[in-house]
């Protein structure tokens, strides 16, 4: 029974108003504002009726209906009108309470929930944002000097004053976190999906789409950035290649071409240490970064790959064949740029092409 009473009540706050293309987010915040104020007028009410004479009761009946047609306006009128009569009940309401109650109760305060609310009720309407920014500055500076000039109609003992402050610096800190809780909620989420997109384009950007692997640029990005004077640590470079793909694609089709070359990286994944980098250079060549390794030992390394690539079986056509792969190696030697040892690497892998493939040249 409580939760349908609850439900109901949330659907009725977050009902649009009669006009279209009105944002549905600053007509609830309106309306919980107003909710709230009509709660914090109630509790006021308990505090200090006893102390209050028929002004002071008058004031309290008189907010409380106001505020309360406020709310039953948001159903009827555009948002933005809404917004100007809220702004406009609550700066009468502030004044009403300084000049009754006096400047230690607090309530000057609320000017800083108005300030918030103006910002957010509107796109793009920069010059009269900071018009009502100033105004509500002069009328706080006005409300100063109003209370140092005379006295409130009504002097509440220190005990009443301190209880509040306490509940108008509540009141205000709840008003000011649910303007910036729903306004904010929308942008932190979009901002979320922004930064997961992005990401996902930089993975994009660094990954082959067929194998998963690293892409040349990439490989050349990670290069740059281990291949440098400061570094002293062993680091081995191998290009590899297919060797005689083109059969492959030519007896069986480019689709057996491609799952080739999947299931290559699939088997450089799960074989090669995770630190060591596996990236496709281009068509069937494939480019192995080992950081921390020297020549021998990247070499039992690549022997072991050689060796599980070669008891790969494919199927197509009602035929089944394997492939091997030519390795050159070669070790960065602390002075050539990346380009050399590129390309000692690459007269490697062509020597191992010319000697009968299926090997690793070192």
């Amino acid at each position: 029974m409580n939760s349908s009473w609850l439900q109901k009540a949330i659907r009725y706050i977050n009902k649009d108003t009669s006009e279209q293309n009105e944002s549905p987010k600053l007509i609830v915040v309106v309306r919980i504002l107003v909710l709230s104020m009509l709660f914090y007028i109630i509790i006021n009410s308990i505090i200090y009726i006893s102390i209050l004479n028929n002004i002071g009761i008058a004031i309290l009946l008189v907010s409380f209906l106001v505020f309360l047609g406020v709310f039953f306006l948001s159903y009827r009128v555009r948002t933005i009108g809404v917004v100007f009569t809220l702004s406009l009940c609550m700066a009468a309401w502030i004044l009403v309470n300084i000049v009754y109650f006096g400047w230690n109760v607090g309530v000057q305060h609320f000017i800083i929930v108005l300030l918030i609310l103006g910002f957010f009720s509107g796109y793009s309407q920069y010059t009269f944002k900071f018009f009502t920014a100033a105004v509500l500055c002069c009328f706080r500076i006005y409300l100063y000097f109003l209370c140092d000039s005379r006295e409130p109609y009504i002097s509440l003992p220190p005990s009443m004053n301190n209880t509040l402050q306490i509940i108008n610096t509540i009141m205000i800190f709840w008003c000011i976190s649910v303007i910036a809780y729903v306004f904010s909620k929308d942008s932190q989420a979009l901002e979320g999906k922004l930064i997961d997109y992005n990401n996902q384009l930089q993975d994009q950007a660094n990954t082959d789409a067929l194998t998963g692997l690293y892409n040349r640029r990439k490989a050349m990005q990670y290069l740059e950035q281990i291949l440098t004077p400061s570094n002293s640590t062993f680091t081995s470079i191998c290009i590899c290649d297919i060797d005689f793909f083109k059969k492959v694609n030519d007896n069986y089709g480019h689709d057996v071409g491609d799952i080739v070359l999947q299931n290559l990286a699939d088997i450089m994944t799960t074989t090669l240490d995770k630190n060591i980098l596996a990236a496709r250079w281009g068509g069937e060549e494939f480019l192995l970064v080992f950081p921390g390794y020297n020549g021998d030992e990247a070499y039992n390394k690549l022997e072991t790959l050689r060796s599980n690539i070669k008891s790969l079986q494919f199927k197509a056509k009602e035929q089944t064949f394997s492939i091997t792969m030519t390795f050159g190696l070669a070790e960065y030697d602390f002075n050539s740029d990346i380009d050399t040892i590129i390309k000692e690497a690459d007269e490697k892998l062509y020597m191992g092409k010319e000697n009968g493939r299926d090997q690793i040249v070192f």
